[in-house]
């Protein structure tokens, strides 16, 4: 019977270098976030969805969403952001569960459901245990500025977008520390596969 793991962390925690592990692992990732680019596509029930809540001005000259202008949307009006949710967590949640059973179905030892905002959508009964990406709310700040070329202001409105790094940390089965070395955070990935694998 396969595991299920629920991979998450916060923005600018380190979340992606372990889901490339996993993936080098040879260990199936399902990833939310790309689920996400993939249901508001031209042509998609999401796509149109979006455009009649939010107007045309989110589009770029190709017809496709420009993500980066919807999120400045998003992250400054909770309104805006509830009424996005609305539309795509569903089509997300439907998307997971297929593919998490597809692959379960496959005799996979473990799955991994990368999913960023696990907590805050509730979908913890998606999986069996959570691994949290973590590093110290300073280092996160500091690697988001860096990251997205960003001032400090602009860095902890979408750090506070989410649950803090501090509280997933507290509910998570498994924490892998990302405050230090590439190497460091491989060793503790190691350790964790040990402990999951049969």
């Amino acid at each position: 019977m396969a595991i299920v793991i629920g991979l998450t962390g916060s923005i600018a925690t380190g979340k992606s270098t372990i889901a490339q592990l996993f993936i080098e692992a040879h260990i199936p990732v399902v990833d939310a976030d790309q689920i996400a680019r993939e249901i508001v596509e031209p042509g998609k029930k999401a796509y149109y969805d979006i455009i009649t809540t939010f107007g045309d001005k989110i589009l770029v000259a190709d017809g496709t969403i420009n993500r980066k202008q919807l999120a400045k949307l998003i992250f400054n009006n909770q309104e805006s952001r509830a009424a996005l949710n609305e539309i795509v967590h569903p089509i997300i949640f439907d998307e997971l569960k297929m593919r998490k059973e597809q692959l379960v179905k496959k005799h996979h030892p473990i799955v991994v459901l990368d999913i960023p905002l696990l907590f805050e959508s509730k979908l913890t009964h998606l999986v069996d245990c959570v691994v949290v990406a973590y590093t110290t709310p300073d280092n996160q700040l500091a690697r988001l500025m860096a990251r997205d070329q960003i001032d400090e202001q602009a860095a902890r409105k979408r750090i506070n977008a989410q649950l803090s790094i501090d509280q997933k940390k507290a509910w998570a089965d498994y924490i892998i520390d990302n405050n230090g070395t590439k190497l460091a955070t491989k060793k503790q990935f190691d350790l964790l596969l040990a402990l999951l694998l049969p």
